[in-house]
């Protein structure tokens, strides 16, 4: 005798095809339940690291939009002078910030100066970087102690190293001009012209973002197999040949990574321009987070909501290269 077994099999798909029509739908939680049952421990660990970023990112976040939309300043804020309790009378105006913004000059200004900035800075940062560490890939006596000496400006406190660098660009006492001085050259007014300014600030932040680029690619390049380079050198292959078709193909995903992350970090660099030139003289050093600040914190009436007009656009100005660039990733198939 023979038994039919199609018609309990093709039951048990059509019951399978059904359930996950009502997982995919929706309509059934089992599945939700059977992964929190399984991964429990998963989602345990995760909890208190999304309710911090929620509470340290996510609020501030959302309060700065809500500010953006209102007329928010120093005069009308909910605040307490002794006992007395002053309530708020700010009142929404919609998206009026974001238009005075957008019609004013001073914000395309600043923009323009920040990307001349951030451009400047990482492209300098990252040839500088990848030039020492070619070198450093090198097998050279003395490897360990060079690689620590350039790490060193990574080591140090943001805050110390311009402090130093203030010392050194000082005028009239700075060692700088001393040593022109001392070559008969007039002193250079490094932090008060605007030209020299801007020279002094991007010399600043490439010094800071070297060891990052430096450590960066020196571990891409530890990561290239070392026959592809005999191979090259076998077939006739000269050095920039090698570096060209091994080297910078081998670093594609890793620069692509930190060209990224030190651009959006470049572009919102406040501790630089603020401790070194406060973005003088004048306005000529001045980046858009820093004039968000200015516009928050020394002003008066303190505008805040103007200062988080200033935030959300740049927010939104580091989200959208943030995507195209993504994109531009993508279709040379460098998706990450």
């Amino acid at each position: 005798m023979v038994v039919d077994t199609s018609r309990p099999v093709a039951r048990a798909a059509d019951a399978s095809r059904v359930r996950g029509r009502r997982d995919r739908g929706g309509k059934n939680p089992g599945r939700l339940r059977r992964s929190l049952s399984t991964h429990w421990y998963a989602w345990a660990m995760v909890a208190p690291v999304v309710a911090v970023i929620g509470v340290i990112v996510g609020y501030p976040l959302v309060r700065g939009v809500y500010l953006s939309t209102t007329n928010a300043d120093e005069a009308n804020v909910e605040r307490h002078i002794g006992v007395n309790h002053i309530p708020a009378t700010y009142e929404s105006v919609g998206l009026d910030n974001y238009t005075a913004i957008l019609s004013d000059g001073v914000f395309w200004d600043r923009l323009g100066w920040t990307v001349v900035w951030t451009v400047s800075c990482v492209a300098l940062s990252f040839t500088l970087g990848l030039g020492l560490a070619t070198l450093l890939n090198r097998k050279l006596a003395g490897r360990s102690l060079y690689r620590m000496a350039l790490i060193l400006p990574w080591a140090v406190p943001a805050f110390v190293s311009v402090f130093t660098w203030r010392l050194l660009f000082n005028e009239k006492k700075g060692l700088l001009n001393q040593l022109l001085a001392g070559g008969g050259i007039d002193a250079v007014p490094w932090l008060n012209d605007p030209t020299w300014a801007k020279l002094s600030v991007i010399t600043v932040n490439v010094w800071l973002g070297v060891p990052f680029m430096l450590v960066a690619m020196l571990g891409g390049l530890q990561s290239i197999p070392g026959e592809l380079y005999e191979a090259a050198e076998m077939d006739g292959a000269s050095p920039w040949q090698r570096f060209r078709h091994i080297t910078l193909p081998g670093l594609r995903t890793v620069s692509s990574t930190v060209i990224l992350i030190s651009g959006i970090w470049t572009f919102n660099m406040f501790p630089v321009i603020f401790l070194l030139t406060r973005g003088g003289p004048g306005d000529a050093t001045e980046i858009l987070v820093t004039y968000a600040y200015r516009l928050s914190f020394v002003v008066s009436p303190r505008d805040f909501s103007g200062s988080a007009a200033w935030g959300v656009l740049i927010l939104l100005l580091l989200s959208f290269f943030a995507v195209i660039y993504r994109r531009a990733l993508r279709k040379q198939g460098e998706v990450w």
